[in-house]
């Protein structure tokens, strides 16, 4: 045996038994009969679907790279992207982004100028897509894409741009209106957009302290918003409460149990669960870290071995005095997977391989199955199996949550370039909607009649929601949930979070099927961001279909 393999294939070994000991302690998982239906919307849209965020007038912003070569999709007459400096084609015609139309399930090209490659994003507080870093003559530049009802719509290339290289770094929004963009490949730091009169460079030690030589596994870390407006940082098998303004660790929280990496190129995924009691004295947040790869595994994976994916979650309450994380075990192993809130509240685990990691060519097994885990049933009943897909959704692949409770999935594209033929897992031009059971009678699904779609709302605002709905409501089972829109990349949907809204008073019924709640927005920045949500009103885990208001 080679003496680099043998011992982390030892390493591979205790890892894994550690994780068994920890699953035997708990209930096994439950994998009911499936659910959820498939449907192809597009068998292609010219482009790779790598990086996804949907906007507030139901079009979806989707890329890849520029330096692929040649696309599918061709640049209108005029629009040729003219670089000099680029790798692949010096002057090139077609595009590598696309707007997706939610409605009329249409798109059209889009023109970026510089390479986006493994790059990352938010949305600003009045909807424009602010996007960052990337490859090349892109990793250091700005971009924003502002919505628009037609068809003028297109990438704009900010002179302003960042003070170091982001290539597979982590975006969030913050309470007062500016991004912070984290890491990225041989960055130990974090930077503010936009940009103040100093170089708004600080060092961050942490990422260090959790980068495995020759491998990383600290690339696109997961991070969220606090309830105390602190961010959760969480890199390799570690995470820290970060106070960004002071520049200071406030919290270390103990190593996820086993000591596998999550984070790129191990890739797994992360959803800060629901927000409920948002209205409490002390508001409880949780995190959800499922998947990954065992240490060792890119190592291996490039000499033809491909190791089992992790098939375990882990969840801890970041507000707890003393947290501890628990793990469960999923219904699979799965790298590569994505994570959606669904507007009840349960998630989606979605996409991904069963063996392998992320990076060229380095999964393996796709898993087609996706998984609903409802976080609030007992530990031994949180998972359910779901209807397969037919379409492999490997490494590059993108999901995003829809205002009408679909979930958008694109992307798989684990080759330098497109290939379609003579490799394992072709390039992947497709986008697919998947419909969780809630969409399966819609008949059974509450309709919002007020406040209009767009509407302005304020923090600590109480309003009105009227809804309509066919059948017997039963009032103690009516919530109100807002979900903001994600960018989503590589496994991982940058802020992303759902807050429950809570009522002032008991539901009324108007007549006629019609029904209205008292509820109150959230009261800080802290708890929600200002910007652009999804509004839905849920009945017995059934959604509406989403409206968009705006909270400032």
């Amino acid at each position: 045996m080679n003496t680099n393999i043998g011992p982390m294939i030892l390493s591979f070994l205790f890892s894994v038994t550690q994780l068994c000991i920890i699953s035997m302690l708990q209930l096994p998982p439950l994998t009911d009969a499936a659910g959820g239906r498939w449907q192809l919307l597009q068998s292609s849209i010219g482009i790779s679907a790598m990086h996804m965020q949907l906007l507030n007038n139901d079009r979806v912003v989707l890329f890849d790279r520029t330096d692929f070569g040649k696309s599918n999709l061709l640049l209108p007459a005029g629009k040729c992207r003219k670089d000099p400096a680029e790798m692949a084609l010096k002057v090139d015609c077609t595009a590598h982004s696309a707007e997706y139309n939610v409605i009329t399930n249409t798109f059209r090209p889009l023109t970026v100028q510089t390479d986006v490659w493994c790059s990352s994003g938010s949305l600003m507080p009045d909807g424009t897509l602010m996007q960052t870093g990337g490859f090349n003559d892109g990793e250091r530049r700005v971009r924003n894409f502002k919505p628009c009802g037609g068809a003028t719509c297109d990438w704009q290339e900010l002179n302003l741009g960042l003070a170091v290289r982001r290539w597979y770094a982590t975006n969030h929004i913050l309470p007062d209106g500016r991004q912070i963009i984290i890491g990225g490949r041989r960055q130990f730091n974090y930077e503010f957009y936009p940009k103040t009169s100093d170089k708004n460079i600080h060092s961050l030690p942490f990422l260090a302290q959790t980068n495995d030589k020759g491998v990383e596994n600290n690339l696109y870390p997961f991070v969220f918003l606090n309830v105390d407006g602190n961010l959760f940082v969480f890199a390799n098998n570690r995470a820290i409460l970060l106070d960004y303004a002071r520049n200071q660790v406030v919290r270390t929280y103990p190593q996820i149990p086993g000591g596998d990496p999550r984070s790129y190129p191990s890739t797994g995924s992360a959803v800060l669960l629901p927000l409920k009691n948002i209205q409490a004295k002390n508001v409880e947040a949780e995190v959800l870290v499922c998947g990954g790869a065992p240490k060792g595994s890119r190592t291996l994976a490039t000499k033809g071995i491909f190791l089992p994916a992790l098939n375990t979650c882990a969840r801890i309450k970041i507000t707890d005095p003393k947290p501890n994380w628990v793990v469960e075990t999923m219904p699979s192993s799965r790298v590569m997977g994505d994570m959606i809130i669904l507007p009840n509240g349960n998630v989606l685990i979605i996409n991904g391989a069963g063996t392998g990691t992320a990076a060229w060519e380095l999964g393996r097994n796709p898993v087609l199955n996706p998984v609903i885990y409802r976080p609030g049933n007992r530990i031994g009943a949180r998972f359910e199996l779901q209807n397969p897909t037919k379409i492999p959704r490997m490494y590059h692949s993108a999901a995003v949550l829809l205002r009408d409770g679909r979930v958008l999935v694109g992307g798989s594209n684990p080759h330098i370039g497109y290939r379609f033929s003579g490799v394992l897992f072709p390039t992947e031009l497709s986008l697919e909607a998947f419909s969780p059971s809630y969409l399966d009678n819609p008949n059974l699904r509450p309709t919002i009649v007020l406040p209009a779609s767009q509407t302005q709302l304020k923090h600590s605002q109480m309003f009105t929601v009227r809804f309509r709905l066919t059948g017997n409501l039963n009032p103690n089972s009516v919530s109100t949930t807002i979900v903001s829109p994600s960018f989503s990349t590589h496994s991982f949907s940058m802020n992303q979070r759902l807050l429950e809204l809570p009522k002032t008073g008991q539901v009324q019924s108007l007549g006629k099927s019609t029904y209205q709640v008292e509820i109150t927005t959230p009261a800080s920045g802290n708890l929600a961001p200002s910007g652009y949500y999804l509004l839905f009103v849920v009945h017995q885990e059934i959604p509406s279909q989403g409206i968009w208001v705006h909270i400032n």
